[in-house]
């Protein structure tokens, strides 16, 4: 799971009463749980309550699209087909195509075929367990991309329909679902012409334009060493027209023998990543792509540890910017966000701007 707290400060909102036009200045508000997570949607403008209709719409669309533990789709479908080969779909191919883009960029830091790994600890059951060595080393074979194969394409410009898996693979579209809803969101905001709007998917957040008196939208960063207090944060981000996705070891994690172990998987060990960073919070503009990649991202970033992820990010392999926290109390802010990141007070944090 990702999380970001946004703070709703000074927004003046209020429930919406129903109606098909708003005035520019009263948002229309929507909670809705999907993706096994709770989702705040905030939107301005005239066209607000249709643009809200359609975004709540397309998010149940692609819950039930990619969501593993829904027997009935298309992702569950592919897990399920033994090795055959099956129609999923132009969506879902692109989005594996688009996984697979991201794996390879990151070395293998994200990957969706680790979904056998994550089920044997049981983050997906919530029934945690230390798996045996023997039994990863087994799954492991079994993740890789090389493992999924895209065919059917049914004209020249469309992409692939069907797909296969081979025998003991399967897919998690968790660590890209969310992010690539968010991009869904604001194509729909493109449609409706809205000005303003403030999204939180489960912690991927999208500030779309402005508040509605013109200042940015402050998003908090939750600080993991107080993960159950929705007010105590890391330091808050001021952000217009931006994507923003949080990954913490806090988020989901259980003990064993005096040993905590929490969901982000290393895709090489099988094991959580375990390389001293706690968060890490990933920042680019609202460009069409860019909540998908910060998704990805996140989860990457965290798995290659501070100094591959600052690498990662000074290669310019792809244009973001983050926010990195270790275990020892260190804050690390890319040189882009210098200006809109404002450090907590009092939380014991030491901050550190980087280029």
């Amino acid at each position: 799971m990702k999380r970001i707290a946004a703070l709703f400060l000074a927004l003046g909102m209020v429930l919406a009463a129903g109606c098909a036009k708003k005035d520019q200045d009263e948002p229309e508000q929507r909670e809705v749980f999907a993706m096994d997570t709770a989702m705040v949607l905030t939107i301005y403008g005239e066209d607000a309550f249709r643009a809200a209709n359609a975004a709540e719409e397309e998010i149940y669309r692609l819950d039930s699209l990619l969501s593993r533990t829904n027997e009935a789709s298309k992702v569950s479908l592919l897990n399920n087909a033994e090795g055959k080969m099956v129609p999923v779909g132009v969506a879902l191919c692109d989005l594996i195509q688009t996984a697979a883009t991201y794996t390879e960029l990151t070395d293998g830091a994200f990957d969706i075929t680790i979904a056998p790994v994550v089920s044997a600890w049981g983050f997906t059951t919530d029934h945690y367990q230390v798996p045996e060595q023997e039994e990863l080393e087994e799954l492991l074979t079994h993740v890789g991309m090389e493992h999924v194969q895209l065919s059917g394409k049914s004209s020249a410009s469309a992409g692939y329909e069907n797909a296969s898996l081979d025998p003991g693979t399967q897919i998690d579209m968790g660590g890209i679902a969310k992010g690539y809803a968010s991009d869904r969101l604001s194509v729909i905001f493109q449609e409706h012409q809205i000005p303003q709007a403030l999204i939180s998917l489960g912690g991927n957040v999208l500030a779309w334009g402005s508040k509605p008196d013109g200042s940015a939208w402050r998003v908090g960063i939750q600080d993991p060493n107080a993960p159950s207090d929705p007010n105590a944060y890391v330091g808050i981000l001021q952000l217009t027209d931006a994507f923003a996705v949080t990954s913490g070891s806090y988020e989901r994690f259980f003990e064993q023998d005096g040993v905590t172990y929490h969901h982000i998987i290393d895709p090489s060990t099988g094991y959580p990543a375990q390389n001293g960073l706690v968060s890490v919070t990933v920042v680019a503009d609202a460009a069409q792509g860019n909540g998908t990649m910060c998704d990805a991202l996140s989860t990457a970033l965290f798995v290659m540890g501070r100094e591959k992820a600052l690498d990662f990010w000074r290669s310019g392999a792809c244009d973001f910017e983050m926010i990195l926290v270790d275990e020892d109390g260190l804050v690390t802010v890319t040189a882009g966000l210098e200006d809109c990141f404002q450090a907590a007070e009092g939380g014991g944090y030491t901050y550190e701007v980087v280029s």
